[in-house]
């Protein structure tokens, strides 16, 4: 995208064109001509609704702006009138499209467009693809898509900031401007493109739709945490209001609260103490067989540590016993066992058998005590299982009597046991609207679980993504020709590497030690090298690999700096004996005139060079840079010819 021309037109019809090449074009002259005001055309003509061109002759004679645009095959006219009176600004246009376009009559300018129309178009057609800026989902500021109009950071080189220490970047020193710039750079260099963008849009849905599913699952969780004991109160209300029988059916809570969903109002006695009389009697019986459990729950527990100590002595006579073989045959296998004695010595007096006896006696009893132990351990726990059982019938007897007493309270309160009723199926149909069925819940933790795995496949997509090693690589691309550029302009430090600051918006200089950052050097000569080293190998480097940037540069008054005063620069009308005869380091003028002659032909081929100034150097080459004589008064941007618009223009 270049420019072709720019043309104006006066109230009266008539029509001042000012005509480009590519390559370098020069416009020089005295002040107040009108150069300065090239830029803010362009830019209003690029679908900047903001009105910004200088007060003055253009401002009072120019009824409409029209530049013609370049590119490969098609040429594309953006025409749009100026604002009415006391208004600052103005969106509708006039769109020509076609392979050559000339510029219009005055009486063929017609509104058919609009700014937003002019900027969608010339982003398509400078090959800007389809992208939203990176903004991490947890910062304030919003996504936004990157257009034509982000490309104006690096085409405009205005005169009061060429020079400046702290602002590299047209409108850098404007709200919000710095971080819009951040943010659209890497679109604008080819690293951050319609991938990301299609991921990262996709990951912010994914998670804005996992937020919403988790919500839903803990509400759902929420819900059924205390649904049981919440149906069994409802059935115990509905039970004592009448709805349902109060005699015990069979069926889950659930289908009798359905149940009750068809209660009709009927005449029912309002006597509901015989209800809350009969559970309290059943929870007073349980309780009392309750502490009769506990008690011989106790008992036994005492039993058994008494008798510890006892089959302790037990088991130890036991085992004398049986390591004296106090019986002469062993009791298991009936084997003579004394060998102190002959076998079946003396066995048959009165006297052994007598004493053999209570021997056996003693080993039996010994025996049976030991045995005990399983027994006891058995009884005590199912006496322990049947207290918790008998427990729990209590816990759920005391729920349905808190319910029955509620819904007494209800049959008080209300005064009719129907109106009661009432009001009891009334919450049963809330608690089953909001009840959220078991397999609802299995559906939704379903749902969360596959959101959860593609919100971590498109982070590690997205995590995968090279954007920012890309973005480093460009840069480092941009900065191995902008030392080169320094020394030729004879900038401070340019013997060593120089760099474009992306966070500080600034140009370092990495020198060994300490870098040194544009906004800490001295001497507008230093600033001027630094600014448009900066932004010609920013276009080499847009140029070569044919990223989306428009192919030219407006620079404004870039030589003031060799000038002693701006009184001295603006006396230099830009004629050739003014400028070798005015106090100024011709040296230093050719070299940069000589620099971006050389830039425009080799180093980015085609390139379109705007530059504005007073001086008029003698050199051929420099002659035929220049887009028209020297501008003075007359002639000028605007012919001193042209009428004054009217106060009350007509409607446009």
């Amino acid at each position: 995208m270049r420019i072709k021309s720019i043309h104006l037109y006066s109230g009266d019809g008539r029509r001042r064109d000012v005509v480009f090449h590519d390559g370098l074009n020069i416009i020089t002259g005295r002040s107040s001509t009108g150069k300065s005001a090239l830029s803010e055309i362009i830019e209003y003509c690029m679908g900047r609704s903001t009105f910004l061109v200088p007060e003055g002759a253009i401002q009072d004679r120019v009824a409409w702006y029209a530049v013609i645009y370049r590119f490969i095959g098609e040429e594309v006219l953006v025409a749009k009138p100026a604002p009415k009176p006391g208004v600052a600004s103005c969106s509708i246009a006039m769109v020509r499209r076609g392979a050559v376009v000339e510029a219009p009559e005055a009486d063929e300018l017609a509104v058919n467009n609009n700014d937003d129309g002019v900027v969608a178009l010339l982003s398509s057609l400078v090959g800007i693809p389809d992208n939203v800026t990176d903004v991490p989902i947890d910062h304030s500021r919003a996504s936004f898509e990157a257009t034509i109009q982000h490309t104006v950071y690096y085409l405009f080189q205005k005169q009061e900031f060429v020079t400046s220490k702290t602002q590299l970047f047209y409108r850098q020193n404007e709200d919000h401007q710095p971080q819009t710039i951040r943010d659209t750079m890497p679109i604008i260099l080819g690293v951050s493109g319609k991938d990301k963008f299609l991921i990262d849009t996709q990951l912010r849905a994914a998670n804005r739709e996992l937020r919403i599913t988790t919500k839903l699952v803990q509400q759902a969780r929420d819900a059924s945490a205390g649904m049981e004991t919440k149906a069994v109160g409802l059935v115990s209300e509905a039970r004592g209001v009448g709805i349902l029988p109060s005699v015990e059916v069979g069926g889950d809570v659930i289908s009798l609260l359905r149940q009750a969903l068809s209660w009709r109002p009927t005449t029912i006695p309002e006597d509901d103490g015989q209800r809350v009389s009969a559970i309290e009697q059943d929870i007073t019986e349980l309780r009392e067989q309750r502490r009769a459990m506990e008690d011989r729950i106790k008992g036994a527990q005492q039993f058994a540590g008494q008798s510890r100590s006892f089959e302790s002595e037990v088991s130890e006579q036991q085992d004398r016993l049986t390591s004296i073989k106090a019986l002469p045959r062993n009791v298991a296998t009936g084997e003579w066992q004394w060998p102190f004695a002959e076998k079946d010595l003396g066995m048959a007096t009165p006297v052994a058998e007598a004493l053999l006896s209570e021997l056996h006696s003693l080993d039996r009893e010994m025996t049976a005590v030991t045995g005990e132990r399983p027994v006891l351990d058995a009884y005590l726990a199912k006496q322990v299982a049947d207290s918790s059982v008998i427990t729990g019938r209590i816990a759920e007897r005391e729920v349905e009597l808190a319910a029955a007493i509620a819904a007494s309270e209800i049959l008080e309160e209300m005064g009719s046991r129907n109106n009661a009723a009432a009001r009891v199926v009334g919450r049963i149909s809330l608690f089953l609207e909001n009840l959220v069925p078991d397999e609802e819940l299995t559906r939704l933790v379903n749902e969360e679980r596959r959101l959860r795995r593609r919100v971590q496949e498109l982070e590690e997509r997205l995590g995968a993504d090279d954007s920012d090693t890309r973005l480093q690589a460009a840069l480092s691309n941009i900065a191995q020709h902008m030392s080169g550029y320094i020394r030729e302009l004879g900038g401070e430090f340019g013997e060593f590497p120089a760099r474009l600051d992306l966070r500080a918006l600034t140009v370092v200089i990495d020198r060994p030690g300490r870098p040194v950052y544009m906004y800490k050097s001295g001497g507008g000569a230093n600033h001027l090298a630094y600014h448009l080293a900066a932004m010609l190998a920013f276009h080499r480097f847009t140029s070569q690999y044919n990223l989306p940037v428009p192919r030219f540069m407006l620079i404004d008054q870039p030589t003031q700096v060799y000038f002693p005063s701006e009184a001295s620069y603006k006396s230099v009308g830009g004629t050739v004996d003014e400028t070798e005869q005015g106090d100024v380091d011709l040296e230093a003028v050719r070299k940069l005139f000589a620099l971006l002659s050389r830039f425009a032909m080799e180093d980015a081929p085609g390139f379109q060079l705007i530059v504005s100034e007073h001086a008029n150097l003698r050199d051929e080459w420099f002659q035929a840079a220049l887009v028209e004589d020297p501008w003075t008064k007359p002639p000028a941007l605007v012919p001193d010819d042209w009428p004054n618009l009217p106060i009350a223009q007509i409607d446009r």
